[in-house]
């Protein structure tokens, strides 16, 4: 297995990097080939501008999807998103780690994905016709590829509870799980998260190692999130809704875009 790392977090000295330690330790024990793109120690560039685009005319207005896909397209991109690009199309499992901050990434991990999901690669792709919408969605560059997340929060695990006040983490995490991964294409995983990482509890840091290692130890056997693919007849096009009685009673908000037997 050739395993690409995404990692966002400020200090080596953290709970996460000494999971991130641990997972490459057992990753590379297991016989695996395992690339970290650890974006604050490369100092990763987290905005979209101009100087993303070699053949973009500086000073005239920037069309950000426009410049993007005849960067992509004519090989222009900065050398920086190059390389992430090239890492991606090595691996075919990506973990995406990082401590949950408001909700959502570290916005250095968000100017990753902006700068390097660029159009033409990771979205704006495929035929818009009867019956696809694009190459989105189950579809596109990732399809074929295992991704998951890794996440801590300080919160207790009540907080993201099904009445805790932060909403249920399944929820919380469906904009980076369908909208980043299932988007263009991954195969999704379930997240890890760990709950009262910053307790400083010796049991906290166990368990949530015990977790990274059993699932990297049983990845091929981990049940995907079975989200419905957008081009496979669940969804009307183009105004992408899904379809009359496709959900199960009770079903409702973004459950009703995970099949269930």
């Amino acid at each position: 297995m050739k395993v690409l790392i995404v990692f966002a977090h400020p200090d080596k000295r953290s709970f996460n990097y000494s999971l991130l330690q641990a997972a490459v330790k057992r990753l590379e024990e297991n016989g695996n080939e395992v690339k970290v793109s650890d974006l604050y120690r490369m100092n990763w560039k987290p905005v979209v501008d101009e100087d993303d685009f070699l053949n973009h005319e500086k000073g005239t207005r920037l069309k950000i999807t426009a410049a993007s896909a005849l960067a992509f397209k004519e090989k222009k991109l900065s050398a920086d998103v190059l390389a992430e690009q090239e890492k991606l199309a090595w691996a075919d499992t990506v973990i995406y780690q990082f401590p949950l901050w408001w909700m959502s990434l570290p916005a250095i991990l968000k100017g990753w994905i902006d700068r390097v999901y660029a159009s033409g690669y990771a979205y704006s792709v495929g035929p818009h016709d009867a019956t696809h919408f694009g190459y989105r969605y189950g579809d596109g560059v990732m399809k074929g590829k295992k991704a998951f997340l890794i996440t801590s929060v300080g919160s207790a695990v009540e907080h993201f509870s099904e009445r805790g006040i932060g909403g249920p983490i399944e929820d919380v995490l469906f904009t980076l799980n369908h909208g980043m991964l299932f988007y263009p294409g991954f195969t999704v995983l379930p997240p890890i998260v760990t709950y009262r990482a910053d307790s400083r509890r010796d049991e906290v840091y166990k368990n949530a190692e015990k977790a990274v290692l059993e699932r990297i130890d049983n990845i091929d056997n981990v049940e995907p999130i079975h989200y419905r693919v957008q081009n496979a007849g669940d969804y009307v096009i183009p105004e992408l809704t899904l379809k009359e009685g496709l959900e199960k009673p009770g079903d409702s908000h973004y459950d009703i875009h995970i099949k269930k037997d």
